[in-house]
């Protein structure tokens, strides 16, 4: 078996009757799309604010779940709180998640955030070590990950880009934290959002950013000189530093 072990990644097995519906009302994107091959989605607070991210895959008469295993029990005890009635069972895998790029194994599919970030499968087989920088893909593309951009009950997803990554559908109807998510897309500009940075040297994670000695955002992944980060719009265009060192604003949009 070729690829990668994806690893600090959960999968977790969804079925029962009811399953599609129950999903369909908590999370951000259309259920409907699984037909087409996985779907990459979020369930939010009723404030809208992130609580987990995950990938939702078809598999016969059930939705595997795969989410970051450090994220996995407190999403486990959302659902629950939410399944009420629902014929829905949820429990483990034993599936491990494969990653890779290039000609993709078969069973596997385009990860549906960004074709850059090449195939998943999910399979029993233990994969490979690590050989792949995603760090440096996902700076160049810049794309999130759990637990470092994406925080739990302070990230907004839209200043995140999950529209840009197919994580929201707007037409779907109702879900959890929806009300505010709409508002943020049709009534209001984002204030802050991530960003790709060039750093002058390395600087680390975490590190809050300045411009002007005002608070302006916080430094994330970095791969060489350049990092993603949260930062408030109104000030990208100031001088920038973090820890004394100076910043340029590389990007609002993943390269070509």
């Amino acid at each position: 078996m070729t690829g990668e072990l994806a690893a600090g990644r959960r999968v977790l097995r969804i079925a029962g009757q009811d399953r599609e519906g129950f999903l369909q009302g908590l999370v951000t994107n259309d259920l409907r799309r699984l037909r087409d091959g996985p779907v990459y989605a979020a369930l939010l607070t009723p404030q809208g604010k992130y609580l987990a991210d995950f990938f939702l895959v078809p598999d016969g008469d059930s939705i595997l779940l795969d989410v970051r295993d450090i994220l996995a029990e407190g999403l486990l005890r959302r659902l629950a709180m939410y399944r009420l009635r629902a014929d829905v069972r949820i429990g483990g895998s034993g599936l491990h998640v494969l990653r890779g790029l290039g000609p993709a194994p078969a069973g596997a599919f385009a990860d549906p955030r960004d074709p850059a970030l090449g195939w998943r499968l999910w399979t029993t087989a233990p994969g490979g070590p690590a050989a792949i920088d995603w760090d440096a893909i996902r700076v160049e593309r810049l794309v999130p990950e759990s637990g470092i951009e994406l925080v739990p009950e302070e990230t907004y997803i839209l200043e995140a880009g999950f529209e840009r990554l197919h994580g929201v559908d707007f037409r779907k109807g109702c879900y959890v934290g929806q009300e505010v998510t709409a508002r943020m897309k049709h009534r209001t500009e984002l204030r802050k959002g991530l960003v790709r940075l060039r750093l002058d040297a390395p600087v680390a994670p975490g590190t809050p950013i300045l411009a002007g000695g005002r608070p302006a955002g916080t430094l994330f992944t970095r791969s060489g000189l350049r990092a993603l980060a949260h930062l408030r719009h109104d000030l990208a265009g100031g001088a920038l530093t973090a820890d004394g060192v100076a910043l340029h604003l590389d990007a609002l949009r993943p390269d070509p």
